[in-house]
Parts: C-alpha cells; sequence; structure tokens
C-alpha cells in the first residue's frame, strides 16, 4: 500500500514537471508573433526573386492572419541577406525566402563564406523546385538533345554556349563533360542579353533559367531542348529530361523558407505549417508553373537531408566545371 502511493506520488510529480517544462513551449507558440514577420529577399525590389519572396508573403499572410514585411537585402551574390538572417535573433520574427540552391552552394564557390551552412541556417520548409534549360533558337535545326550533342561534337571548340548563372554554367559544363564536348562558355549579365548572339548564330545554344526560357519559347523565338533535374517538370511534362536524351545528370534548383539556429521547436513548426499551407493552394500551384517550377511538400527532415546531399553535390560540380573558388 505504501509502495502503491509512492509510485503514485512519483508518477504525479514527473507529470507536474513535464507539464512545467512544456507550458512555456506552449505558450510561446500561441505568443507567436510578437511583432511583424520580415521575409528576407537578397535580391533587388522588383527583381524576379523580390516577385517570388512577395506572392510568397501574401500567401502566408493569408493562411496565417499575420503581418509579413518584405525587407530587401541585395548585394554580395545574396550573401547579404544570407548573413542577415542567419546572425538574427532566433525567435522566427526573420524568414529568408530563397532559392536553398544558392546557400548550400556557398562553400563550393567561395573560399571564405560569411557563415558555415551546415550550422547557421536552417531549412524550416521547402517551397518549390525548378530545372535549369538547355535551349536554342525556333529555327535552329536541333530538334532534340542528341542532334544538339552531335553537331556540337563536329564543330569542336567552335562550337559554344551561354550562361547568365552559375547554374547555367554547371549545367552547360556537366554537359561538356558527359557528352565529350569542347564547347566554349560566354558569360553575360542577364539571359536577355544572350539572345542577340544566339539568334544570329554566334552563340549555338544556352544554358539559362525557365523563367527567361519559357517566356521566350511562348514569345516563339527560343526552343527548349531538355531540362536538368532527373525526372520531367510536373509543370511542363512535354519537355524531356537530359538524362532520357542521353546525359546523366540531375541538377534541380528549389527555394525554401530558412531560419537561424536556435528558434525554438514550437515556432519552427508553426512556421512550417503556414508555408506547407501556402504551397497547397491551387493559386500558389498556377503562380509556380507559369514560370516553370511545381510546388514541393515534404516533411522538414527530408528538406534538410535534400540540402546536406547539395553541399556535397555542389562541391563536384564546380569542380567538374572548373569554376574558380571566390
Amino acid at each position: 500500500m505504501k509502495l502503491t502511493s509512492f509510485v503514485r506520488s512519483a508518477v504525479m510529480a514527473s507529470a507536474l514537471a513535464l507539464g512545467a517544462t512544456l507550458a512555456p513551449h506552449g505558450a510561446l507558440a500561441q505568443a507567436y508573433p510578437t511583432n511583424d514577420i520580415r521575409f528576407v529577399c537578397v535580391f533587388p525590389a522588383g527583381s524576379g526573386a523580390d516577385v517570388y519572396v512577395r506572392f510568397f508573403a501574401e500567401q502566408v499572410k493569408k493562411v496565417s492572419g499575420k503581418n509579413i514585411i518584405v525587407e530587401n537585402k541585395p548585394g554580395a551574390a545574396g550573401l547579404v541577406g544570407i548573413e542577415y538572417t542567419a546572425r538574427s535573433k532566433p525567435d522566427g520574427h526573420t524568414i529568408l525566402v530563397h532559392g536553398a540552391t544558392g546557400v548550400m552552394n556557398m562553400p563550393a564557390l567561395f573560399k571564405n563564406p560569411p557563415i558555415d551552412v551546415t550550422k547557421d541556417i536552417e531549412i524550416v520548409a521547402p517551397i518549390l523546385v525548378q530545372p535549369w534549360m538547355i535551349i536554342v533558337p525556333a529555327n535552329s535545326p536541333y530538334q532534340n538533345i542528341q542532334e544538339l550533342t552531335a553537331a556540337m561534337k563536329k564543330k569542336g571548340d567552335k562550337a559554344s554556349y551561354s550562361y547568365a548563372a552559375t547554374s547555367g554554367q554547371v549545367m552547360g559544363e556537366l554537359y561538356k563533360a558527359k557528352a565529350g564536348l569542347n564547347a566554349v562558355e560566354v558569360s553575360y549579365k542577364t539571359a536577355q542579353d544572350s539572345w542577340n548572339d544566339m539568334l544570329s548564330g554566334r552563340v549555338d545554344y544556352g544554358a539559362h533559367d525557365p523563367v527567361a526560357s519559357l517566356a521566350e519559347q511562348r514569345k516563339g523565338t527560343f526552343r527548349i531542348l531538355a531540362v536538368s533535374t532527373g525526372k520531367r517538370v510536373e509543370s511542363q511534362p512535354q519537355i524531356p529530361t537530359m538524362r532520357e536524351q542521353g546525359v546523366d545528370m540531375d541538377i534541380t534548383l528549389w527555394w525554401a523558407a530558412m531560419i537561424p539556429p536556435g528558434v525554438p521547436a514550437p515556432i519552427k513548426a508553426t512556421i512550417h505549417e503556414w508555408f506547407t499551407k501556402a504551397v497547397q493552394d491551387p493559386e500558389t500551384k498556377k503562380f509556380v508553373n507559369q514560370f516553370g517550377g511545381d510546388p514541393l511538400v515534404e516533411p522538414v527532415e527530408a528538406s534538410n537531408a535534400r540540402f546536406k546531399k547539395g553541399i556535397e553535390e555542389w562541391r563536384e560540380w564546380v569542380k567538374i566545371a572548373k569554376i574558380e573558388p571566390q
């Protein structure tokens, strides 16, 4: 009898202790947010990335009922905004909405990156995936990657391709390495800056982002031959992958919501729930699809595993592309 009373007392004491431990976290989640939430955009207002961030700010505002402000922190190829987020107070009020690819490739592209991406920033919710694309002028004789590859092999080092971003260069150089090409890479400030050279025939093909590529294909000026992803993009199922056409690659670019380390678990769960609901909204799917992407919904653990894998993939790709870290 005494033992039973002792056990009962011990159980009650444990329950009270557990309640005392969990109560602050529950209260914290209920109180959050205590200020306006800031979505950090690492590019200037009016840029393509800014359009993305502001769209998701409205979508998350719709599902959360909370006030969200977009804060532009451009500079140093995105490093300013990324570091700003990583150094911010870990209370869930500062969220980086950006290409996770642009964060996980930092160790490969920079000799002394401002943060340790494995420790100083954390994925809290996935948003979307999108490919890079190989394009040629609409009047080009090449209808697929096999035809383009055969022609570029004949041209040898007189072949050339355009790119305007690191991901395009990586795709272009992986294509060369895996297909045995000697094409010269030609860098442009923007994809649009390369159009005249491609249309005139001075440059044979391009490795560009889906937004610019799809816009030109809709206008009838360029043709998309392939996407960089390992499987076809749901929003553009008619476009085959490089892998399907004999060039083994899977460069999948993706966006995510990211936060500094140390944000309490209940707040992280709340943010993940907001973004998941926003991403599942049919309006979001329509928006993302028009730019060649697909909404991404997965457990945050899967996103963090994807992030860690991507860090190592980018180290390998940058070596293949012979890109010198800055």
